[in-house]
Order: C-alpha cells, then sequence, then structure tokens
C-alpha cells in the first residue's frame, strides 16, 4: 500500500516536471523563432544586450532542472521496482517513511544528504 502511493505520486510529479520542462522549452524555442535577424535589445539597468538571449538561456536553464527532477524521479520508480526504495542509496540505512512521504524521490538519508558530496570521497 506504501510503495502504491508512493509510486502515485512519484508519477503525479513525473507529468509536472515533464509538462514544466516542455513549456521551458517551447518557449525558448518561440523566442528563436520570433528574433528578427540583427534584432539587439539594450537593458538600461544591466547594460546588456540582446535579452532576447538572456530570457532563452534561462527558460533552457529551467527546463534542464526540470529534466534533473525527472531523472531522480525516474530512479525512485526504478528503486521501487528493483525492491531497494526507501534504502539510503549511500549508507544502505533505511530513509525514514516522513521523508519518503514528503520527497517520493528522496534517494539518500537526510544526515547523509546535508554532509554533502564528502560521502563521495571515500
Amino acid at each position: 500500500m506504501f510503495l502504491e502511493k508512493q509510486r502515485q505520486a512519484l508519477l503525479s510529479e513525473r507529468r509536472r516536471y515533464t509538462a514544466h520542462a516542455e513549456r521551458y522549452e517551447a518557449e525558448a524555442e518561440q523566442l528563436v523563432n520570433e528574433r528578427e535577424p540583427g534584432d539587439v535589445q539594450f537593458d538600461e539597468e544591466s547594460g546588456e544586450g540582446d535579452s532576447i538571449a538572456v530570457e532563452r538561456d534561462r527558460a533552457l536553464q529551467i527546463s534542464a532542472r526540470e529534466r534533473e527532477e525527472i531523472a531522480e524521479i525516474d530512479a525512485a520508480l526504478a528503486r521501487i521496482e528493483n525492491g531497494t526504495y526507501g534504502t539510503c542509496i549511500v549508507s544502505g540505512k533505511p530513509i525514514p517513511k516522513e521523508r519518503l512521504e514528503a520527497i517520493p524521490h528522496a534517494s539518500m538519508r537526510v544526515e547523509v544528504k546535508s554532509s554533502g558530496p564528502s560521502w563521495r570521497r571515500s
């Protein structure tokens, strides 16, 4: 029952992140398509030219972050399938249910996650 609830939560999150990523990718594409050759817009506050390129880069960065979240969700779904969901990928200890309910794609215990990348050095 718990795993099915988590699977449904993950699938719901995946749909949401996918929709966001696709929206930002479409926005970036639209900015490119609407741009006229030689168009450069200068922003008085920043002094930077070509704000269309800046907006496009921002949209692509957001989309990339959404895709990273999707990859984490897919990894969590795979852990459900292979029976390792709820086990910290670093320490091998169980991840508390409360953490999994709050962050269904969590792959590490809080103390491991908060210790930063130092756990990778061993």
